[in-house]
């Protein structure tokens, strides 16, 4: 029923849906011989020469009109065999008061002014490269696709400002190399310019946006004049060099390495991407916390090589590139009594990793990431004879990720993805394959959304395969707005190997509705209301687990003012997952909770962060609540820092603990967790900056009440009498991280960084003492020092 519904639903958009076109400006870009001086003074020649576009539309607040006269604004576009450029007048009859906050590359959350170039080299309303520059002069870059806005995505460009008592100017060079067009005599791009002014929180467009329906890409400027482009070879390597020393419990370690990545445009529309002997020494520590629950901790990724450039191959959800040089898979196996584990490495080595991607002229999207992680070994010591062996834990294995996406109407899309783990050996293989579709109607009235997964698992000793689907009807025009969606798995569904899935065996039911607004009131400049339920089933045996109902609402002022209150309750809820065992579930009280936050104006020096929340259960004497509170202070536009403190709170809560062959054991518990954390940055300009980033965590799982009970079958527990001689639950965890960094963006595309790392780790069965005495124990610890330096130099082929 599910995959005929799916079928009847595409055929449907297939044959009905076109893009409705919105009326559209046109820009002339004009061909040069002699390119300008990037140095954000309009004093070259061709700038002169070319009549400048304005009229800019209001985008934000208010959706309606023209932006003010004070705040006048022209573009011109200029091209030639190498890039394009840019010239950006963006008058202010009040420059004094230009916001001017110094901030690193990406960095777009700095109090200053911003100017967008968002060009679509194939003018098909979906995809855009923006390039963003700030009135501090801090650039950024990032990847638009149907549904994300990607500032991981990095290339290489050129902007400067300069300011005078008529306002601010920007000047791009955008090489060819940075964007992907089809090899034809006369290009179809399309642009938008955008221009947010600070002081006043507003934002305009060069072409009107109509907020309340379709996307921002749909709405772009058509070029004109842009043809018989012959652009050099795109070909750029980025050798680096990282040397790093390491010291711990007394012990020293140095080492120095080397690598390269590289960028080749195959062709005018497909790049290359590959690095060899990657060296990820410098990529952000993870926030580690102490886990209780029945699901595996994961993190975000942080290695510039699988964050840059990859939406095309996140499509259909089913890939996650931490699974690639994570821990290993295989198991020890039984050792000997005499025997210990000597040297049991954390993280699989990668060895290379290659990424294709690009799209075609008739929007189909190819992408191909393919990695080889090699093979990896645990020391045996026998603690008798002296002997050594090695167990193989990982074999040499390589990780496959193929996608197509073909995009069609401006607004729609349908992608077939495919990944493989196939390790060398007697070890578990893994292919997963999705069909996902996003399609919208000819007026972006409806979208119908979802995917189809199936997953293959072969080990040695079975071959297992799982299903899972999602599909969701959103209203997406409008005030008010709707949604309904049916989520599905079976038991065998399991994409773990390169993907992530906490749960599988569920048939779960959602509807929601609701109301925002698009134009300013006197109040508000905009809010939004929410309310929504779902019903969760399992679907093996076929019955229901839980229903919730979710209230949540969102405010903005004029004055900057954002807040917002969430209400939810939830019904008796049979969780199968918790047990750790098939088949047996434990059941949850009833329970209703609430958040709610505020977030004052960040223009001003001193603003705040500040969230709660606490969550109640029905005839039980659960209970947790927990606040959030970030200050930051802005001493000066070079100088930020921002403190962040969080405490949560879960009493009298209930866990599994152990099991037997027959038993499931709970404990009940007091859960603390606190952390803090501090974030300074020194920005002497936009190219150099030095940056501090820490973070403590602790966290106690305190069971001296000493109540513990065994699993019923119906999901109830009974009292016994546990030992906790043998598996004592306490917990007492800490860890802190500290980063000190220097970074220095020395010429396009080339930085050093100049990194000092602090860690200590500390976990015990001491859940009582209070933090200032986990703190104590946490020093006694050895600390883990490491500084590194790293050299990343950009060469660009037609350059040498």
């Amino acid at each position: 029923m599910r995959y005929y519904l799916l079928t009847f639903l595409l055929s449907f958009f297939f044959n009905f849906c076109s893009f409705s076109q919105e009326i559209k400006r046109n820009i002339e870009a004009t061909r040069i011989e002699k390119a300008p001086k990037i140095d954000g003074v309009f004093d070259d020649a061709i700038w002169k020469d070319i009549s400048p576009s304005t009229g800019f539309y209001m985008f934000e607040p208010s959706n309606e009109g023209f932006a003010p006269e004070n705040r006048k604004t022209e573009v011109k576009i200029a091209y030639d065999d190498k890039a394009v450029y840019v010239a950006a007048y963006l008058y202010d009859s009040e420059p004094d008061k230009i916001a001017s906050q110094f901030s690193q590359r990406d960095d777009t959350s700095a109090q200053a002014d911003r100017f967008t170039v968002a060009l679509n080299t194939y003018n098909d309303g979906i995809n855009e490269t923006r390039f963003i520059v700030t009135s501090a002069g801090t650039i950024a870059d990032s990847r638009v696709s149907q549904n994300r806005q990607d500032f991981s995505y990095n290339v290489i460009f050129q902007c400067r400002i300069s300011k005078d008592e008529n306002g601010w100017y920007a000047e791009f060079e955008i090489p060819y190399r940075t964007l992907r067009f089809p090899q034809v005599e006369i290009q179809n791009w399309s642009v938008n310019f955008y221009r947010s002014v600070i002081n006043s929180n507003e934002t305009y467009t060069f072409n009107r946006i109509d907020r309340s329906k379709g996307r921002e890409t749909q709405y772009n400027a058509i070029v004109e004049g842009v043809k018989n482009i012959d652009p050099p070879t795109r070909l750029t390597f980025y050798p680096f060099v990282q040397s790093a020393a390491t010291n711990f419990d007394g012990e020293t370690e140095s080492n120095i390495t080397a690598g390269l990545d590289l960028k080749y445009g195959i062709s005018d529309s497909f790049t290359l991407d590959a690095t060899l002997i990657p060296d990820f020494g410098q990529a952000s520590f993870d926030n580690v916390e102490l886990n209780l629950g029945p699901f595996e901790q994961t993190f975000g990724e942080n290695r510039p090589f699988f964050t840059e450039g990859i939406d095309l191959f996140e499509k259909g959800d089913i890939f996650f590139s931490r699974r690639i040089g994570n821990s290993p898979t295989g198991a020890l196996g039984t050792l000997d009594d005499s025997e210990i584990v000597f040297e049991a490495p954390a993280k699989v080595k990668l060895l290379n990793a290659i990424k294709i991607s690009g799209r075609t002229e008739s929007q189909l999207g190819v992408g191909i990431l393919n990695t080889i992680t090699e093979k990896t070994e645990t020391v045996i010591k026998d603690t008798v004879t002296g002997l050594f062996r090695a167990v193989e834990v990982e074999p040499l294995t390589n990780y496959n990720v193929v996608v197509l996406d073909q995009q069609f109407n401006g607004n729609s899309s349908i992608s077939l993805v495919n990944t493989n783990v196939t390790r060398e050996g007697n070890f578990r293989d893994a292919n997963a394959t999705a069909l996902v579709f996003d399609v919208a109607d000819k007026g972006n009235n409806f979208r119908a959304s979802g995917r189809a997964v199936v997953s293959n698992i072969n080990e040695a000793s079975r071959f297992k395969t799982g299903t899972r689907t999602e599909l969701d009807i959103n209203k997406i025009k409008g005030n008010f707005r709707y949604r309904i969606g049916h989520d599905f798995s079976n038991k065998t569904f399991d994409i773990n190997d390169l993907g992530v899935n906490f749960t599988n065996n569920f048939n779960n039911f959602t509807a929601g509705l609701s109301y925002e607004t698009f134009e300013p009131s006197e109040t508000f400049n905009r809010y939004r209301i929410s309310l929504s339920a779902r019903h969760r089933r399992l679907y093996d045996p076929n019955i229901q687990t839980r229903n919730e109902v979710f209230l949540n609402s969102f405010f903005f002022t004029p004055k900057r003012l954002a807040f917002g209150l969430d209400v939810d309750a939830r019904s008796e809820n049979q969780d199968y997952f918790e047990p750790r065992v098939t088949g047996k579930f434990v059941t949850y009280a009833a329970n209703v909770g609430a958040n709610g936050f505020i977030s004052t104006d960040f223009r001003k020096q001193f603003a705040f962060d500040i969230r709660g929340g606490f969550r109640k259960f029905v005839d039980d004497p659960q209970q947790n609540y927990f606040v959030e509170f970030e200050p930051r202070y802005r001493f000066s536009d070079k100088f930020l820092v921002i403190f962040g403190s969080e405490l949560s709170v879960r009493n009298n809560n209930f866990g599994y603990i152990d099991n037997s062959d027959t038993d499931v054991f709970f404990g009940q518990r007091d859960i603390t967790n606190l952390e803090n954390s501090l974030s300074a940055s020194y920005n002497f300009d936009p190219f150099k900056a030095i940056d501090l980033r820490f973070r403590n965590f602790w966290s106690s799982a305190d069971y001296s009440d000493n109540v513990y009970t065994v699993l019923n079958e119906d999901g109830s527990r009974r009292p016994f009498d546990y030992n906790v001689s043998e598996n004592n639950p306490n917990r007492n965890f800490n860890i802190w991280n500290l980063d000190l960094s220097f970074r220095w963006r020395f010429a396009p595309g080339s930085e050093a960084t100049l990194l000092y790392r602090n860690s200590i780790f500390n976990q015990d069965e001491l859940s009582t003492i209070n933090y200032n005495e986990s703190l104590d124990s946490l020093f006694q610890q050895p600390a883990n020092n490491t500084i590194s330096l790293r050299v990343t130099y950009f060469v660009d082929y037609n350059n040498i």
